[in-house]
């Protein structure tokens, strides 16, 4: 009862502090979104990670009353305006040293949310390779994967203050891990399954 009562708030604060944000992003980034529908259903949402903005973007872009709820590494939390935010919307693990801890707090997020946010690359750093987390969640919660590519008309991230690229959201239709694996030989070595996979998912975000 408790946990469910805490999650109803956390909709409500969520949906507020989303339509107030949905003021500064929608005219900053002359926002627009196509493929909202695919939400519908929920699943595992997974984009690249270029910039700090991919988070309020995504979360207005998909509006108010789907709350996506973000997987996120701990170091988040030694920014002072990251913080709050991460503590009370997001669940907090350890991605340089992912323990059967950080997999079980993951799992019970999943099962408590309809939208699950994780940002294969796990880093705004360019060039990182992706992981296969969230296509190991996908398999074992038997959720679909939406791409989410978010599109921008100039340099992204912003770097002046006045100079704010307009930005597409796209998201793309929900598919099952058997359609990405379609084709890959069953013999492959499971780490190189998942690595041959994190890239298709990639390939996906990108034509989303």
């Amino acid at each position: 009862m408790r946990s469910w009562l805490v999650d109803r708030i956390r909709d409500v604060l969520y949906a507020v502090l989303d339509v107030l944000a949905s003021v500064v992003i929608w005219p900053l980034f002359r926002l627009s979104v196509r493929g909202r529908k695919n939400l519908r259903g929920g699943g595992i949402l997974v984009a690249r990670h270029r910039s700090y903005w991919d988070v309020p973007i995504l979360c207005v872009a998909a509006g108010p009353f789907r709350r996506i709820a973000f997987l996120a590494r701990r170091g988040l939390l030694r920014n002072p305006l990251l913080a709050p935010f991460v503590w009370f919307f997001a669940t907090i693990i350890e991605r340089e040293a992912f323990s059967a801890r950080d997999f079980r707090k993951a799992v019970r997020t999943a099962e408590r949310n309809k939208i699950i946010g994780i940002f294969p690359e796990g880093t705004t750093r360019p060039g990182a390779s992706p992981k296969p987390g969230a296509i190991r969640f996908a398999e074992l919660l038997g959720r679909p994967l939406i791409p989410a590519n978010i599109v921008p008309h100039g340099h992204y991230p912003p770097t002046n203050p006045l100079g704010f690229p307009k930005v597409e959201v796209h998201f793309g239709r929900p598919f099952s891990v058997e359609e990405l694996a379609k084709d890959l030989p069953e013999e492959l070595p499971r780490k190189e399954r998942y690595q041959l996979l994190a890239a298709r998912l990639m390939e996906r975000i990108d034509a989303a």
